[in-house]
């Protein structure tokens, strides 16, 4: 396998991983409430995808900054989801 299409791969991989947290807002939205949700969690990991969009941009590569980015946008509107509905019971 050569590097491009392990990187093609990856990528793709990595935007079905960014995509994983929609399946968290979903339960969110059917229970009306995010008290399960570690917010701090998201956070963590927000500014990691960040951090490699970041560096994936200065090295000109693609393969990171694609699923980074979806990666981010998700995380970051799961945080606002789960601000939302944080306290609700």
């Amino acid at each position: 396998m050569t590097a491009t299409t392990l990187g093609f791969v990856a990528a793709t991989w990595g935007i079905v991983m960014a995509l994983a947290p929609v399946l968290q807002i979903h339960r969110i939205l059917r229970n009306n409430s995010s008290r399960d949700v570690s917010i701090g969690y998201l956070a963590v990991l927000v500014v990691g995808f960040a951090l490699w969009i970041v560096y994936g941009a200065a090295i000109g590569n693609p393969a990171l900054v694609v699923p980074n980015t979806a990666a981010l946008v998700t995380g970051i509107t799961t945080i606002g989801i789960a601000l939302r509905y944080r306290g609700r019971e």
